[in-house]
């Protein structure tokens, strides 16, 4: 007879989902079919209820989750912190924004991690973002610089760690908890890129009680693959454009050519940081693309 029990998945790979229940216990399900006619899959973060019987579990039902990602694919989140590096692979900001600006339309927190400064100090990327508003951390997991800072910011949240492939998502981690003892790789010097050393998304708690979601490593084109911001709500997605929204002549201003628009006036003043507007207009130009039947 099946025993009925309510859990998180702390991990999903090739089909199956890994759940943690409340005593304490990993059970290995599979999710019900009707998910998959939903259009619904369980994501790492949901809680759940499982029934189990002889130690295999089926995922009954995934309770409301207050924020979800397709990419990464992770639900229930308390903040999002991005890794970035101004070291090999240099980050490009676009990626950077692209994923703040989903986790903005999403109402989710971001902090940014400036990983491997004993090989650059990062300071381009952290000048960006701490004047466009962001809580930046400089990191390094060789000589353990803003480990501790890191941590105390992300301390009893359910976070996510995400970034351009070999930014050092994991050496980080394991700075944080040397328990965990994820696999780390190698950044290939030619190609400038990390090989992905993470291939799913698992959530590890740590002893303080936080926990924090591992994913892959992106690349340039896997950006472009993430979903997209209806170009109505895509100005509320960069939190720095705030205090001038509003105060355009138009009402319908897009924030890119248009005469008397607040939002230029702060760029061309040095209010707004260049890279971000022009972030900004090049997500604009996808966003146009939508079709809201295809969001239904």
């Amino acid at each position: 007879m099946a025993e009925y029990v309510s859990g998180c998945i702390v991990k999903a790979l090739s089909g199956f989902y890994y759940v943690r229940t409340s005593a304490d216990e990993i059970i290995e399900c599979r999710a019900r079919g009707i998910f998959r006619k939903e259009k619904m899959s369980p994501l790492v973060g949901d809680r759940v209820e499982i029934s189990v019987e002889r130690s295999k579990g089926m995922i009954e039902k995934i309770k409301p989750r207050k924020n979800s990602f397709l990419r990464p694919a992770v639900s229930n989140l308390d903040a999002l912190v991005i890794l970035c590096s101004g070291a090999n692979p240099v980050t490009d900001p676009f990626l950077i924004d692209r994923v703040a600006a989903i986790a903005g339309d999403r109402g989710v927190s971001v902090l940014l991690c400036v990983n491997k400064t004993d090989l650059d100090d990062g300071s381009d990327l952290i000048g960006i973002y701490r004047r466009a508003g962001f809580e930046v951390f400089p990191t390094s997991a060789q000589t353990g610089e803003g480990v501790e800072a890191l941590h105390k910011a992300i301390s009893g949240k359910t976070v996510a760690f995400t970034g351009n492939s070999g930014v050092g998502k994991s050496s980080i981690l394991n700075c944080l908890d040397a328990q965990l003892a994820i696999k780390t790789g190698e950044v290939s010097e030619k190609l400038g890129r990390g090989r992905h050393t993470t291939r799913h998304v698992e959530l590890y708690r740590l002893a303080d009680g936080t926990q924090i979601m591992d994913t892959p490593g992106f690349s340039s084109f896997d950006t472009e693959q993430m979903e997209l911001i209806l170009k109505e709500n895509l100005q509320y997605a960069f939190a720095d454009f705030a205090p001038y929204l509003g105060a355009c002549r138009y009402q319908n201003c897009a924030h890119l050519k248009e005469r008397d628009c607040a939002v230029l006036a702060a760029l061309q003043e040095g209010k707004l940081e260049p890279t971000r507007h022009a972030s900004y207009a090049r997500l604009y130009e996808s966003a146009k693309e939508i079709k809201l039947w295809e969001l239904k």
